[in-house]
């Protein structure tokens, strides 16, 4: 069985891609040194919620990418990342970039958030794959923010071999939004039987109609069991995943 140190940079992004991916590389830089070998960063790293998102995508080898992973490379790390770039119908695609030592993947979000008042839809075309790739040894499932309240894309991911899921998110705060993320976040990894890193934009003011982020970002195990979570403020969560605990659960409650 495998063991992986994983981290999630919990920070706060804004209009400007390339004060974001100065951010994002200290972010990556200090988990790397925390001895991480994957690091997610939130959603909408790129830039946040509430942009130009028309004006501010990039194809997967422009600026902000290559960015990425330049830093990937330099400190031989695998970064998931959320961005945006240009769809075919003149929207956007909502992107998690996964680069970094044998690894070049990207995942665009399948459910989109058109709920409590906002509409991604409108701004946002959807995916359709479901993505997974390896690190270490490990295969890692990827999701966004609004996937986590559709069970049936992590039992998939769970099925497809799962033994870690990745969320980055920019998950707005609200009435029972923090209780409503700890919920789900704990559920999708049990429905997976699967560890789950949740990476969230810390909490920063509303931006106009544009909440950005709660901040909780977590390391949950494949029992729905919290191992760790960070408050609100920009943090860097550490830990690390047993594929162990994954086949043990999965050899004992076998609902996939």
């Amino acid at each position: 069985m495998t063991s992986l140190r994983v981290a999630a940079g919990q920070l706060s992004t804004g209009a400007d891609p390339v004060a974001n991916l100065a951010i994002a590389t200290e972010s990556v830089r200090q988990a790397a040194e925390a001895g991480a070998s994957l690091v997610a960063l939130p959603e909408a790293t790129l830039a946040a919620f509430g942009s130009d998102l028309g004006a501010v995508a990039e194809p997967l080898d422009g600026p902000f990418a290559t960015g990425l992973r330049k830093v990937a490379a330099e400190l031989g790390v695998v970064v998931i990342a959320g961005l945006f770039e240009p769809a075919d119908d003149g929207r956007v695609h909502n992107t998690l970039l996964a680069t970094g030592p044998g690894v070049e993947a990207a995942y665009r979000k399948i459910h989109l958030y058109d709920a409590f008042g906002s509409r991604e839809s409108d701004l946002v075309a959807p995916g359709k794959e479901l993505v997974t790739i390896e690190v270490g040894g490990v295969r890692v499932g990827l999701a966004t923010c609004y996937d986590l309240r559709f069970a049936e894309q992590f039992t998939a991911l769970g099925r497809a071999g799962a033994e870690l899921i990745v969320v980055p998110a920019s998950w707005g705060a609200g009435p029972s939004k923090e209780d409503q993320w700890d919920l789900l976040t704990r559920a999708r990894a049990s429905d997976a039987q699967s560890w789950l890193l949740a990476c969230d934009q810390a909490w920063t003011p509303p931006r106009g109609t544009n909440p950005l982020g709660i901040g909780r970002s977590a390391l949950i195990d494949p029992l729905g069991h919290p191992r760790a979570r960070l408050g609100a403020e920009p943090d860097l969560l550490t830990g690390t995943i047993h594929t162990e605990l994954t086949a043990a659960v999965r050899l004992r409650v076998p609902i996939l």
